[in-house]
């Protein structure tokens, strides 16, 4: 007879053991998180520094004990390139926001404000105005570029006779139309030798001009330049992170506006927040999948410039994109719902682009093939969300579980049942 003592000695070895098990399983799974992505990328790196970085550092020596030294050029007088730079101002810099239009580069120096993208709200005083590009970009430490897309390569261009040690920061998100290169693909080829870094995360201009707190990344492997990016505009509202995983911060500004087309058109069917919920780790999932095939780090995703990005730009009525989607919803056709926007929205050409290098690569992203369906291929929406609906079987975290042993499991389950059923049903008939 086993005595209460032994066991409790028993059941508490046996408890060990399980808690050991449990505790061997959990790390195994985040070992095999950490395993991809450092085989995606990228764990951390020692940069080395080209001649260029290493003038930038000497010259950026003192920046954290005197940022007011900075002298900074802001190009593109969207929303949130006005608001970067209204920010920069305020913190002491010598700040020029660069505008094409000569004729309302003179209206915001006389108002202080940008009527077109910010109305009602005054930008400090010390904000300087230019049309002049070579003039704005000449004796500067950082240039940040802020245009669209689209006018991203030959605003690069347009700036390259004037370029000596002055370091780039891309402010756009996205990709560019037909050749899939991000924006540091195009500074690396326009101008190889400059050293260079991209901002990307949740942030909304008109929240950021009305002093909401809000925070963004900066991802560069210099590490001089993120820490003058982050002296230059870091404030009491407004945090800078840093990263050196440029590709998974720039990805993740590009691909969450697919998904908040998505969300747009789903709100315009009135879905319940069971389907918000869905919609955005699916994205999540998607967004991950295809940035590690792209070379970013998994992990990226899961901070500002993934899902931080993703949750504001998909649940505010004043993201560009989300608007572009509830049109769309509300039946309304792409061109016709570009037109009413009046702004770029480079989700619709982000479609495009993920959708066909998926295709060619075999990556899984249905979100973003039923959005190509829908805008592209004229398809109604409501019966390309039934058919993602009743898509097949798959696991949740592929980074925790792989798909492929998911979806062969439950195919193998789904068999064994099948057959059984059809036993029993011909032994009956018997």
């Amino acid at each position: 007879m086993t005595s209460p003592n032994n066991s409790n000695k028993n059941n508490s070895s046996a408890n060990n053991e399980t808690d050991k098990e449990s505790s061997e399983k959990q790390n195994g799974m985040l070992a095999g998180i950490f395993e991809r992505a450092t085989k995606s990328g990228l764990g951390r790196k020692k940069s080395n520094p080209s001649p260029v970085e290493s003038a930038v550092a000497k010259d950026m020596a003192d920046i954290h004990s005197n940022p007011t030294k900075l002298r900074l050029a802001f190009l593109g007088g969207g929303s949130f390139g006005t608001a970067m730079a209204n920010l920069a101002a305020r913190n002491g810099c010598d700040t020029t926001l660069w505008v094409r239009n000569k004729r309302t580069v003179k209206a915001m120096a006389k108002t202080q404000t940008n009527k077109k993208y910010l109305p009602g709200y005054k930008l400090d005083d010390r904000l300087k105005y230019s049309h002049d590009l070579a003039a704005s970009v000449k004796d500067k430490d950082i240039i940040f570029i802020a245009v669209p897309g689209l006018a991203f390569r030959e605003t690069l261009k347009n700036i390259a006779p004037f370029i000596g040690g002055q370091s780039i920061v891309s402010l756009t998100k996205g990709m560019e139309k037909d050749t899939f290169a991000m924006m540091s693909d195009i500074i690396k080829e326009v101008l190889p030798e400059v050293n260079f870094g991209v901002m990307s995360g949740p942030n909304l201009a008109i929240e950021i001009m009305k002093n909401m707190p809000s925070a963004t990344v900066i991802a560069s492997e210099s590490e001089p330049l993120r820490h003058a990016v982050q002296a230059a505009l870091h404030s009491a509202f407004f945090r800078v992170f840093a990263s050196d995983d440029i590709r998974g911060v720039e990805l993740g500004g590009a691909l969450k506006n697919i998904y908040a087309i998505a969300m747009g058109m789903a709100a315009a069917y009135e879905v319940g927040e069971n389907t918000k919920a869905m919609i955005l780790t699916r994205a999540l999932a998607e967004m991950s999948r295809f940035g590690v095939e792209e070379g970013a780090n998994p992990l990226t995703f899961l901070g500002l410039s993934g899902v931080g990005d993703l949750y504001a730009t998909c649940s505010s009525e004043l993201s560009r994109n989300y608007r572009i989607g509830n049109m769309l919803g509300r039946g309304m056709s792409i061109d016709a719902a570009v037109k009413k926007l009046g702004q770029t929205a480079e989700g619709v050409n982000t479609i495009q682009q993920v959708h066909e290098k998926a295709t060619k690569a075999g990556i899984y992203m249905p979100i973003t093939h039923a959005l190509y369906a829908v805008i592209y291929e004229d398809k109604a929406a409501l019966g390309v969300a039934l058919h993602l609906m009743e898509a097949g079987f798959r696991s949740d975290v592929e980074f925790v579980m792989a798909h492929d042993h998911s979806n062969a499991a439950l195919t193998a389950h789904l068999k064994t049942s099948g057959s059984n059923t059809k036993s029993k049903d011909s032994d009956a008939d018997k």
